[in-house]
C-alpha cells in the first residue's frame, strides 16, 4: 500500500498549537460527575442530528427520537406538518405528562403517519403543528385556554436534508454552528442516496471512546489486518498508515484518507464474492450514474488535498455525528448517544443510490455486511479500554500525530464542561 509522508512543513499537530502535545487525561471518559455536567453542557445545548428528511416523506409523517443523552426519559416527536414544514416537540402530553406517541413499549422509538396526535390516557388531541385541538370534557376544567397548552416546541433546522434539533432556545443558528467544514460539502447529492441499511447496538464504553476509534487510522494495519491477504497484511503492519489530510474548525473536525480497494488493482487481493459483486468494505466499485459524483462536480470541501488516490472523507460534527463520504459514490453516518459514563447507544446508517438490478442490490448488501464486520472489530476493544481506564491506575495517555482529532475532541469536551461549570458557579 502507498505510504503518505507528513506535510513538508512538519507534523499535523503543530498547526493547532492550542491542543498541545502532552498526554491526554481520560478522566472525562469514566467520571460520573463529569458525565452529568457533559449532559448539561453539551447535549442540552448543541445541535444534534436526529435523522434525514426522507424519513418524513409526506404530510403527517412522523418519528420519535429517544434522547437519554440529554437526560433520562427525554423523548421527541419529529413531524412534517400540513404546511410541509418539519417540526420537533417534546413527546409529552400537556395534561398529566403521559408520553404522547408510543406503541407497545414506551421506551421504543416509533414511526408512522397520522392526521393528529391523541394521548392514550385521556384523549387530548394535538395537530401536526403542535396545537391543542381537543380536550375531553373541556367544560370541567377551570379557565382552560387551549392556546396555552400546545406541545412544547423544540428548535429544529435542516442542513442538506439532515434534521437537527437543539434543546437550547438561545443557541446560534444551525448554519453558523456547522461552519465552514459543512459549507464545503454542500451540494453533494445526499438526497439521491435513499436506500438505507441501519445498525444499532448498546456499547459498553463511554461515547468518546468510539469516536476515538473512528477518528484515526493508526490502528488499521493492526486491528484490521485479518481482512487483508497475508502479503497485504504484512505490508500494512510494516509501513503503517498515514491519512492524506486533517482539518479542524472547532468544534468540528475532519480526516481525509486514501482510496483502498475500490476497485483493487489486483483482483486476487479480494474474496471471490467481492469480485463477482464488485463490492466490499469500501462500497460498490462502480460509481452510480447520477449528477454530482464526477470528480469535477464534487464540492470543494471533499478531498480537500485533491489527491488522486483519495477514497474517503470523514467529518466529526460535534458532539456525536460522524459523516463519511466514499469516493465510489455512497456515504454513511455514525451517531453516539451516551446513556451512562461507561455506556452508549451506537447507530450506523449506510446510504446508497437505489439499485437498478439485482447485482447492484447485492453489492449494497455485501458492503453493509462487510462494514458491520469492521465495526465489530473496532467495537471489540472498547469494553476492555473502558474497564482499564475505569480502574484509574493510569489516567494520562500519550497520543501520536495521527491522533490529533482525538486530542481535539477531548479538549473540546473539556472546554464545554469548564464553561458550564464556571457559569454554574458564577450564578
Amino acid at each position: 500500500m502507498p505510504h503518505f509522508p507528513k506535510p513538508a512543513e512538519g507534523s499535523w499537530t503543530e498547526h493547532w498549537p492550542e491542543l498541545g502535545t502532552a498526554p491526554v487525561d481520560y478522566t472525562d471518559s469514566y467520571d460520573p460527575q463529569f458525565f452529568e455536567d457533559e449532559r448539561n453542557a453539551i447535549f442540552k445545548r448543541t445541535w444534534l442530528n436526529v435523522g434525514r428528511v426522507e424519513k418524513l416523506p409526506r404530510k403527517g409523517s412522523y418519528f420519535t427520537k429517544e434522547l437519554p443523552s440529554a437526560g433520562p426519559g427525554t423523548s421527541l416527536i419529529i413531524v412534517k406538518g400540513n404546511d410541509g414544514e418539519i417540526r420537533a416537540f417534546h413527546n409529552v402530553c400537556r395534561h398529566r405528562g403521559n408520553k404522547l406517541v408510543w406503541n407497545d413499549f414506551p421506551g421504543e422509538e416509533v414511526a408512522g403517519s397520522c392526521k393528529q396526535f391523541t394521548c392514550k390516557y385521556h384523549a387530548w388531541r394535538y395537530s401536526l403543528e403542535g396545537d391543542l385541538t381537543f380536550v375531553q370534557q373541556e367544560d370541567e376544567f377551570f379557565d382552560l385556554d387551549k392556546q396555552n397548552f400546545g406541545l412544547k416546541y423544540v428548535r429544529c433546522e435542516i442542513w442538506q436534508g439532515f434534521i437537527f434539533i437543539n434543546l437550547d432556545d438561545d443557541a446560534q443558528p444551525l448554519d453558523e454552528y456547522l461552519g465552514p467544514l459543512a459549507k464545503g460539502i454542500e451540494g453533494y447529492p445526499f438526497d439521491q442516496m435513499t436506500e438505507v441499511y441501519s445498525y444499532k447496538a448498546e456499547i459498553g464504553s463511554n461515547w468518546k471512546l468510539f469516536i476515538d476509534a473512528f477518528a484515526e487510522f493508526y490502528h488499521a494495519p493492526i486491528l484490521h489486518m485479518k481482512q487483508a491477504t497475508k502479503d497485504e497484511a504484512e505490508k500494512l503492519a510494516g509501513y503503517g498508515y498515514e491519512a492524506l489530510h486533517y482539518d479542524i474548525q472547532s468544534p468540528h473536525s475532519m480526516i481525509s484518507s486514501w482510496g483502498g480497494m475500490a476497485p483493487p488493482k489486483d483482483l486476487n487481493m479480494v474474496k471471490p464474492i467481492e469480485r463477482v459483486l464488485r463490492s466490499g468494505l469500501f462500497g460498490p466499485w462502480d460509481r452510480p450514474d447520477i449528477a454530482g459524483l464526477a470528480d469535477d462536480e464534487l464540492p470543494e470541501g471533499i478531498n480537500p488535498g485533491k489527491y488522486p488516490v483519495w477514497g474517503q472523507d470523514s467529518w466529526e460534527f460535534f458532539p456525536n455525528m460522524t459523516l463519511l463520504i466514499w469516493a465510489p459514490g455512497w456515504y454513511l453516518t455514525y451517531h453516539y448517544w451516551p446513556t451512562a459514563p461507561d455506556r452508549h447507544i451506537f447507530e450506523a446508517n449506510l446510504y446508497f443510490v437505489p439499485p437498478k438490478n439485482v447485482r447492484e442490490r447485492l453489492a449494497h448488501e455485501l458492503a453493509a455486511v462487510t462494514f458491520k464486520e469492521y465495526a465489530l472489530q473496532d467495537a471489540n476493544t472498547l469494553e476492555a479500554t473502558q474497564t482499564m481506564i475505569g480502574t484509574r491506575a493510569v489516567t494520562d495517555f500519550p497520543l501520536c500525530d495521527q491522533e490529533i482529532l482525538l486530542r481535539h475532541l477531548h479538549k473540546t469536551v473539556g472546554d464545554y464542561v469548564k464553561e458550564y461549570r464556571d457559569g454554574a458557579a458564577a450564578n
